[in-house]
């Protein structure tokens, strides 16, 4: 009977638990298509400190949020700061309406499985805006840092 609890208890905890990549951990190889189909690859970003800044056109909080990444962006890009914008919109159009109203000018590219997009899936996403914060090397350093906590850090990984 208690083995038969055991594996009823693992067997349920394997579909409730949800892969999600953590703090420490080198960030999985994300390669998706850009506004003008050409794939582009996480790691081509290597060596530069990367947000990866999961989001789309249809997201209220996303774009409000929006305008501070790109102060972000403007501010460090010279530094050596990146930021990989990976939207989750089903229809491209309205994926690069938003591109072009929020004035965004860092990489995007677009898993267009919306939910069930196989890059959500492989962060962990369950909610947006998500971000996750790498630093040179790819590693993990943060996730969901906003404002001046995801200034400081990011002022501190660019040192």
């Amino acid at each position: 009977m208690k083995n038969v609890l055991i594996a009823i208890v693992f067997t349920c905890s394997c579909f409730t638990v949800k892969a999600q990549v953590k703090p420490g951990q080198i960030a999985p190889e994300i390669s998706l298509p850009d506004p003008n189909g050409n794939n582009i690859t996480l790691s081509s970003l290597k060596g530069k400190v990367v947000l990866i800044d999961f989001w789309a056109s249809w997201c209220g909080p996303c774009r409000a949020a929006n305008p501070g990444v790109v102060r972000l962006y403007e501010k460090y890009k010279d530094k050596g700061f990146e930021v990989f914008g990976v939207s989750i919109d089903s229809k491209k159009s309205a994926w690069i309406k938003a591109i072009q109203r929020d004035k965004i000018t860092y990489t995007q590219v677009n898993d267009n499985g919306g939910w069930d997009a196989s890059v959500t899936q492989l962060y962990g996403v369950e909610g947006i805006p998500a971000t996750f914060l790498l630093d040179k090397k790819g590693v993990l350093v943060a996730v969901d840092l906003e404002g001046s906590n995801l200034e400081n850090k990011l002022r501190d990984l660019l040192q």
